[in-house]
């Protein structure tokens, strides 16, 4: 059991308690215990791809915290509220409902490199403590602006008083504050009513499941076919082919030289056994997670 399980979460339910439920799965299913840790939270308001990490693949949870994600979102023009979504109350008001030809012109001002300021109810911390905490206190958070990267940006559907839109981004783009930016500069206020996530790194909705399918195959203890392969999570990187002894001296922590391969990181393979994440430069190959496989 070591690979991942796509959860499509459903509405209301947190990142943790996914993982939670992929752990009694196992344990329901007689799989025995095992590591399981999730590649990117979900907020509990948001739907859909959560990646889950069993076993060996927790070691690659990280690099899927790095990586694109997709998303469609709809943003509801007139009414901001302190959260940015459905959750929170109301702080700001406006007439103005901007038209889809409005929409559509200011997308491309959302596009590529921008600066973002995160909403004050998110997991950053400030001075120690989760913004989120401080903002129900009452406390005024001011987070800085950072640089994230919108790599597409486009309109899916308009309604008069709202827009749904599919965004592919970087790693800590904040989608509610992404829609805040796009209605103040149309001269107008506006919330996320729908969030879903469509892609996270090589994953989709097409392998996810339903936690209803979870807790069938565990009642069935057909757990493992629902379960992708480790390789599954490094989709987007190439293969390195191993003898037996280049894949014994990794996993001893030593160094390959004279390995003919691009620059860049690597899925090390003896076989069809995963060996490594690695890292190579200038002919040389070293490791950059090991897998007890």
């Amino acid at each position: 059991m070591h690979g991942w399980i796509i959860l499509d979460k459903p509405l209301g339910l947190g990142s943790t308690q996914g993982v939670s439920s992929v752990k009694r799965a196992l344990r329901e299913g007689g799989y025995g215990k095992w590591k399981v840790g999730h590649g990117g939270t979900l907020d509990p308001l948001a739907t859909g791809v959560l990646p889950i990490a069993i076993g060996e693949a927790t070691k690659l949870a990280g690099r899927m915290l790095d990586s694109d994600k997709v998303y469609d979102f709809t943003v509801q023009f007139g009414v901001e509220t302190d959260t940015l979504d459905l959750e929170g109350t109301v702080i700001a008001g406006s007439d103005v409902c901007p038209s889809r030809a409005e929409v559509e012109a200011i997308l491309p001002r959302f596009t590529g490199s921008i600066d973002q300021a995160p909403p004050a109810y998110s997991a950053l911390k400030v001075d120690g403590e989760r913004a989120y905490d401080l903002a129900r206190k009452g406390a005024e958070v001011a987070l800085a602006s950072r640089a994230v990267t919108i790599h597409a940006l486009t309109l899916r559907d308009w309604a008069p008083d709202s827009a749904t839109l599919t965004a592919h981004v970087s790693k800590g783009t904040y989608i509610r504050s992404l829609a805040r930016d796009i209605a103040h500069a149309l001269g107008t206020v506006g919330h996320v009513t729908m969030l879903r996530r469509v892609k996270a790194g090589p994953f989709t909705l097409e392998s996810a499941i339903s936690l209803d399918k979870l807790a069938e195959a565990a009642k069935g203890r057909t757990l493992e076919h629902c379960l992708l392969p480790l390789r599954a999570g490094l989709d987007d990187i190439p293969a390195l082919s191993l003898t037996p002894d280049q894949a014994g001296a990794l996993r001893q922590g030593r160094a390959l030289i004279g390995i003919a391969a691009k620059d860049g990181q690597h899925f090390a393979l003896e076989g069809e056994t995963p060996v490594a994440l690695v890292e190579v430069s200038d002919r040389t190959v070293r490791v950059v997670r090991g897998f007890n496989l």
